[in-house]
């Protein structure tokens, strides 16, 4: 492995950090592989063993949105049922239906054995009352080798409740492909005014500069919350407020500045003239092609483009923070999608087991070393990979950093599809960003009162 992520380790994570909304399923065009024995690795929970057959067939249904279970994952359940005869039947639902679908099912407690959903240690209760429909965890054995900050995400009334296997660099930033900028002499932009700039170029260079996948209701959202960092630079203090209810989103003008700017790329043409029918499964495809210069992606994205399109190397590409509001400072998320138990399961213990199978070390690694866009792993003694270009944006931007607001808010993250639809009803013409903010501070009131948060009346 090449350098670790050096400045990283100073928030206290013992092998890099993450990121808040979607992956993607595709395995990179690469052929499947073969999932490696369950025999070794760490020893598994106070479950059953993942050896151990169980008496009958058993069947785990298990519902996330479309994304967030890997290739890697699917290959490692099918030696789980070779192992244990335990099936996994994987119910995929689109980004846009999941929370709604998700609801209803635990409303009417016909919920899956295993169900996705996006930890963050303000919103479990709200989103999906754990303490009622979650089985408590805690005394898993993985738990004691998770990363403590991915832990921290997804307990709630000091319980785990959840299981996440994710990247902990997995945030996103800007990919643009170097060759591009190279041919038209253009800078990495450190200010919102450079990056109008550089978009300016590219279009008259017949380039679309942004590719932005609208289309899937989430990913537009990501320009907004993931730059809190620095919105709680320009207003010290700022998350400390919002979430004691002393001040609202519409009342900080920098976030008003923030979506105005990205509506003023929509505007200029800077995402094309597609962006609300693109999608987030054609971004390796559509940046391969040359006929776009930028997007908003992980770290990995540069070797799925290769994997998938061989003719465009990875090293084409680089990276920079999200530049509106004149932001340079690195984001990071220690959360993601994770798992949880339906404590309405009647095979509770064969969750857990397949928990347990999942985090065994050789298991771990295997999920790393086949999902090309991770870089390492939020568990010890993962062996991650960094490329240079990675390592030089780590080197770049790491010293200042600080997680997105939908980390560190309240009633943020469980309302970011509404936010979706509010900045696409911006960029169409029927809000401005104002009532964007006036929006979500709404819906953020309605949440606190709804989870009795003393903080509103």
């Amino acid at each position: 492995m090449k350098k670790t992520l050096g400045t990283l380790a100073v928030i206290g994570m013992t092998t890099g950090l993450l990121a808040a909304c979607g992956g993607n399923n595709d395995n990179g065009g690469n052929a499947s592989p073969t999932a490696p024995s369950a025999s070794g690795g760490a020893s598994a929970s106070a479950s059953a063993p993942a050896s151990e057959k169980p008496k009958e067939k058993v069947t785990l249904t298990y519902m996330a949105s479309q994304d967030w279970i890997k290739e890697s994952e699917m290959q490692l359940a099918k030696k789980f049922e070779e192992q244990t005869g335990i099936h996994i039947d994987y119910q995929i639902v689109p980004a846009d239906q999941y929370q709604n679908l998700l609801k209803v099912k635990l409303n009417t407690k016909e919920a899956p054995d295993i169900f996705g959903g996006q930890d963050g240690k303000f919103d479990l209760g709200p989103l999906y009352d754990v303490e009622k429909n979650a089985v408590d965890l805690t005394n898993e054995e993985w738990v004691k080798r998770e990363n403590k900050l991915f832990l921290e995400q997804a307990t709630w009334n000091d319980k785990v409740y959840a299981l996440t296997i994710w990247d902990p660099t997995y945030d996103y930033y800007i990919v643009y492909n170097k060759d591009i900028f190279s041919k038209l002499n253009l800078q990495v932009p450190t200010t919102y005014a450079e990056f109008l700039a550089v978009c300016e170029a590219i279009k008259n260079a017949g380039i679309t500069p942004i590719y932005e996948p609208v289309s899937d209701g989430w990913h537009h959202v990501l320009w907004f919350p993931e730059i809190g960092p620095k919105f709680e630079e320009a207003n010290p203090g700022l998350v400390d407020k919002l979430n004691n209810n002393e001040i609202k989103l519409a009342d900080v003008p920098i976030m008003e500045q923030a979506l105005t700017q990205f509506g003023e790329l929509v505007k200029k043409g800077y995402m094309g003239d597609s962006y609300f029918s693109n999608t987030f499964a054609d971004t390796e495809k559509n940046m391969a092609s040359g006929k776009f210069a930028m997007t908003l992606h992980n770290l990995g994205l540069p070797a799925t483009i290769e994997a998938a399109f061989p003719e465009t190397k990875a090293t084409s590409f680089g990276y920079f923070p999200i530049p509106l509001a004149d932001n340079q400072i690195m984001n990071i998320a220690p959360a993601a999608p994770s798992k949880f138990i339906y404590s309405g399961s009647s095979h509770i213990e064969e969750a857990k087991q397949y928990f347990a199978f999942l985090t065994q070390q050789e298991n771990l690694q295997y999920f790393l070393d086949n999902e090309p866009r991770f870089l390492a792993l939020n568990f010890e003694g993962v062996e991650g990979r960094f490329t240079e270009e990675q390592q030089k944006f780590f080197d770049t931007y790491g010293a200042k950093q600080g997680s997105g607001l939908q980390m560190t808010a309240k009633y943020v993250n469980p309302q970011w599809m509404d936010i979706g639809k509010d900045m696409s009803a911006m960029i169409s013409g029927g809000m401005d960003a104002k009532k964007v903010l006036e929006s979500a501070d709404k819906r953020r009131a309605d949440q606190a009162q709804a989870a009795k948060d003393p903080a509103w009346p």
